[in-house]
């Protein structure tokens, strides 16, 4: 049944229909749909009262997430700026390639390059031409697909910043044993072009 466009709704129906719809980021027109509210402008009043009351949070203009059901920082990366994969150091870390922690979440684009921040993390997007936005696949995290850089494009992707002197390399710390070898010939021409990164 359709809500009235000046009704509020229950606290406990939006998040009970946000979690049964497994939508943890969600635009106006999702918040609408989901909870069966005719008006817009209704929708975004009901946002406003529930980002006052800290039910629901904002992660960027337009895109907010329930509080006690936030996405994971992969979703996150792949919803704030897109078209973009995870990739460079943040896929080298998922991947044990480099063994540090990483606390900003880097992924490629094909767009001009932008950052954002929510929930304290940065999140950074580089510019790279249309011709390699590639070499990424889906994987499940939280049951949610995320689009992230296979290892060795991870890897090719890292090196262009550092043949740009945009990143510095020690190169004891790439563990080279999870980076099929069959491909390290491909990687060796792609890494070549480094004009393939826009400015950033």
């Amino acid at each position: 049944m359709k809500q009235t466009s000046k009704k509020k709704i229950n606290t406990l129906l939006v998040q009970t229909k946000l979690k049964e719809a497994q939508l943890r980021l969600f635009s106006v027109l999702d918040f609408q749909r989901i909870l069966g509210i005719e008006n817009y402008g209704s929708a975004r009043s009901n946002i406003s009262r529930y980002l006052k009351s800290g039910l629901i949070q904002r992660a960027s203009k337009g895109l907010y997430f329930l509080a006690d059901n936030p996405p994971s920082n992969f979703e996150l990366a792949n919803k704030l700026y897109q078209p973009s994969y995870i990739s460079f150091e943040t896929a080298l870390s998922f991947y044990g390639i480099i063994p540090e922690t990483i606390y900003e979440v880097t992924s490629a684009t094909s767009r001009p390059p932008r950052e954002y921040i929510v929930k304290n993390i940065k999140f950074s997007y580089k510019k790279i031409k249309k011709s390699c936005f590639n070499g990424y696949h889906s994987i499940k995290i939280q049951n949610i697909l995320v689009f992230i850089a296979e290892p060795e494009k991870a890897l090719a992707d890292y090196l262009y910043l550092v043949a740009l002197g945009k990143r510095k390399l020690t190169y004891e710390r790439i563990d080279l044993s999870k980076i099929k070898k069959k491909q390290i010939v491909n990687l060796r021409s792609t890494i070549s072009k480094t004009q393939a990164f826009g400015n950033n």
